[in-house]
């Protein structure tokens, strides 16, 4: 017996959890793949700390993700940024534009459990758990056919829309034959919270080096969750650190300007790549989130980008009420209206990661005036302002 959707979502992560929420209510059938069983949360909600801009927590409030989080969220009130032997430096207060944050910080595995508070509320979702795709089979006329291998054995569906949300190394969009660029920016980073002798006081802090930046995020908790690149040929010398060498290692790179750091949780380390599909659509299939691009985290772009991607494919479908969820028009216009997010952001990342970890001496005066002014020159500060927030290109209303 093979089963039919009308949209099959591959990945219950960040993007394809928020994508199955955001399509309730609306008259579709909806499946969600998950490779992880009932009970358990996927391996993308650790103890990462995610930076919300605030288009996100907009649509996440708006789609009831926020109430549903047990643990506080930490305001991101003000952003400061600056390059150790680089003169200058950017502040941004959100005060300044009339917000009370720019943002929020929202510690990943507590996000993770309030998206599956949400789930469990939505109606008619199919999940199938676990589960994996296991390839692409032959359709027939209006539908693609899937194979997924589940706990009871292989398993046929029908969609007339599929979905890959399923990561960087996406097995959805190698089926489909979507080619990727690659950049490996040589750098490992480690993640983890940390507890200073003052508390979080709402500032975001991002400090950059030679061998990589390192970033404060203000939690709710008010310890800080800490983001801190190395070269990639140092990556085990750092894993093998002890709390104190782990914590002098920190406070070199960043300074004095939160204080002394007092004590760290675990550290998990992430290799550093930029993955950019070389298309977003294929037949009756389209890409989200890290499927589509993995981007260097400076800036904390990722999963915003990704949220976006998920909530422009489920505004278009819930504008099209009874159309085919996988029409070529459809799929051309989520393109169309993903372009100038999507390339703005590509672009603002791995431009803010090459310029501000190249050791040459001749781009200190050139990052320095940068810095200078992106402090004074209104029109940049907005236009960085509008950026961090999540207002890039044709931004979902739900964003808004």
């Amino acid at each position: 017996m093979i089963r039919t959707h009308d949209v099959v979502i591959v990945g219950g992560g960040l993007v394809g959890a928020s994508l199955a929420i955001a399509l309730d209510g609306l008259a579709l059938d909806v499946a969600l793949v998950e490779a992880t069983p009932a009970g358990e949360l996927p391996a993308v909600f650790d103890q990462r700390n995610l930076s919300l801009a605030q288009a996100s927590v907009n649509a996440l409030q708006a789609l009831g993700v926020l109430s549903s989080l047990q643990a506080p969220t930490g305001p991101i009130r003000r952003i400061h940024v600056s390059r150790a032997g680089d003169f200058g430096r950017v502040q941004l207060e959100a005060a300044d534009y009339g917000r009370e944050a720019f943002g929020q910080v929202v510690v990943a595995r507590d996000f993770g459990q309030a998206l599956e508070t949400r789930l469990s509320r939505v109606q008619g979702l199919v999940r199938y758990r676990p589960a994996r795709f296991a390839g692409l089979e032959e359709g027939d006329e209006g539908h693609r056919g899937l194979r997924l291998e589940t706990a009871d054995g292989p398993l046929s569906l029908r969609t007339r829309l599929l979905v890959a949300a399923d990561g960087t190394g996406s097995a959805v969009r190698n089926a489909l034959g979507i080619g990727v660029r690659r950049h490996d920016y040589g750098q490992t980073l480690f993640v983890a919270r940390v507890r200073g002798e003052r508390p979080a006081d709402g500032t975001a802090w991002e400090r950059f080096t030679d061998s990589g930046p390192t970033a404060l995020l203000p939690r709710g908790d008010r310890a800080f969750g800490v983001v801190h690149g190395v070269p990639s040929h140092e990556a085990a010398a750092v894993a093998a650190l002890d709390e104190a060498g782990w914590l002098a290692r920190i406070q070199s790179a960043f300074g004095w300007r939160a204080g002394r750091f007092l004590a760290s949780g675990e550290r998990s380390a992430y290799p550093m790549a930029q993955v950019v599909a070389e298309g977003l659509v294929a037949p009756r299939a389209v890409l989200l989130g890290n499927a589509a691009q993995t981007i260097h985290p400076v800036g904390a772009q990722g999963f915003n980008l990704g949220l976006r991607d998920a909530l422009t494919l489920a505004e278009l479908l819930r504008a099209a009420p009874g159309g085919d969820p996988g029409a070529e028009t459809l799929l051309a216009r989520h393109v169309e209206r993903r372009r100038e997010d999507r390339e703005r952001t590509l672009a603002f990342s791995d431009g803010l990661a090459r310029i501000t970890g190249n050791p040459s001496p001749l781009l200190r005066p050139l990052r320095s005036l940068g810095l200078v002014a992106a402090d004074r020159a209104a029109w940049l500060q907005a236009w960085l302002v509008g950026g961090a927030m999540g207002f890039r290109g044709d931004v979902p209303e739900l964003c808004r």
